[in-house]
């Protein structure tokens, strides 16, 4: 074999790069490293969040307000569909066994039982948190859990006698806004003279209806009366104007 049958043979080989060479490589002056600058050298690495030196945004904005992230209680969650295919009946699960069987990071330190999948072996699990339906399904298959003491029980415990307070609290603030409600009393109801009694209507003259006098619809224009002048028929209401001729004559 030579040199040129180690050629002939069709493998894909991938030309080197050769910079640093000038023009004539192909690379250009710089050799695809463009112009200046600390990117531009070797061995150069970059923080996480690093701009060149400028203000980075993290250090710009405004920080204000409140967060109970760094506070917040981190569980690894495990479901006891997982505990059944990587744990035999009978055995006892706790952080170590689930770090041996890979279902949790080495870094884990505390971990709570979840009730996804199904369940037919018994088991005794020891977890520093529980949902109530993972509970329901390891106490069907026979199985048992124990929540062990620690931080995140005393959190748990902390949180419910808070709820506990609150709760007390708001009905405490519920009866005292009822007693006042009581002493108070209902609002009575305004009469007619609290907001103004209607004027009674003119009665025409102070006559009764019928007998001459200016009523309130027509008075003396009409012959007198409310509606006619309270005479009889042909001597009241149409007979007013030749009342007027006997006056003149």
């Amino acid at each position: 074999m030579n040199l040129k049958d180690v050629h002939e043979i069709k493998v894909p080989r991938t030309q080197r790069k050769r910079v640093g060479r000038g023009w004539g490589s192909g690379m250009g002056k710089t050799s695809t490293r463009g112009e200046k600058g600390q990117g531009r050298r070797g061995g150069t690495r970059f923080r996480l969040r690093f701009e060149g030196g400028q203000m980075p945004l993290y250090r710009r904005l405004p920080k204000k307000g409140f967060s109970n992230h760094p506070f917040k209680v981190r569980f690894e969650g495990v479901n006891v569909g997982d505990l059944e295919a990587a744990f035999p009946a009978g055995s006892t699960i706790d952080l170590e066994a689930l770090r041996g069987a890979l279902l949790v990071p080495k870094t884990a330190t505390i971990w709570k039982l979840l009730g996804d999948g199904a369940l037919t072996k018994k088991l005794t699990i020891k977890a520093d948190a529980a949902s109530a339906g993972a509970r329901a399904k390891v106490e069907a298959a026979g199985g048992a859990v124990e929540i062990l003491e620690g931080p995140a029980k005393e959190r748990a415990a902390e949180l419910a006698k808070r709820r506990e307070n609150l709760a007390t609290r708001a009905g405490k603030a519920v009866e005292a806004y009822r007693e006042e409600a009581k002493k108070v009393g209902k609002p009575k109801k305004a009469t007619a003279g609290a907001k103004g009694a209607k004027k009674p209507k003119a009665a025409g003259g102070g006559a009764p209806k019928g007998e001459g006098g200016g009523g309130s619809k027509g008075g003396g224009a009409k012959g007198g009366g409310a509606k006619g002048g309270g005479a009889p028929k042909g001597d009241g209401a149409k007979g007013g104007g030749k009342s007027k001729k006997d006056a003149k004559e």
